[in-house]
């Protein structure tokens, strides 16, 4: 089953980015990752309480900051979950294959 709350935070290029940050930093604050990106701290800050939200990070207090870190196994999750809706598409795909190319022979014997 899908979960949308998950891909809907991971649907958003800056998030994702985020993401990416975090994981090659080991972690990271909002004003960290500001500096890294084109938006605002505040901005950051939104996005990492999606984030948050969806399980995809969590926060420590880090001074007067809080220091953010991306859930490994969430993120492994939401990996297994793309995986899975790769592969029915793959077979969606493959049946439509088998389908064409039945209708294409059939219409080669008639001719």
């Amino acid at each position: 089953m899908i979960d949308d709350e998950l891909w809907s935070a991971i649907g958003d290029p800056t998030r994702r980015r985020m993401l990416d940050l975090l994981l090659a930093g080991g972690g990271g604050t909002a004003t960290s990752l500001s500096d890294q990106l084109p938006v605002t701290r505040q901005a950051v800050a939104k996005h990492l309480g999606v984030l948050d939200r969806a399980g995809l990070v969590h926060s420590t207090p880090s001074g007067r900051e809080r220091r953010y870190t991306v859930d490994e196994e969430r993120l492994t999750h939401a990996i297994n979950q793309l995986t899975d809706v790769t592969n029915a598409w793959d077979r969606r795909l493959q049946r439509i294959k088998r389908i064409a190319e039945a209708i294409e022979q059939a219409e080669r014997k008639l001719q």
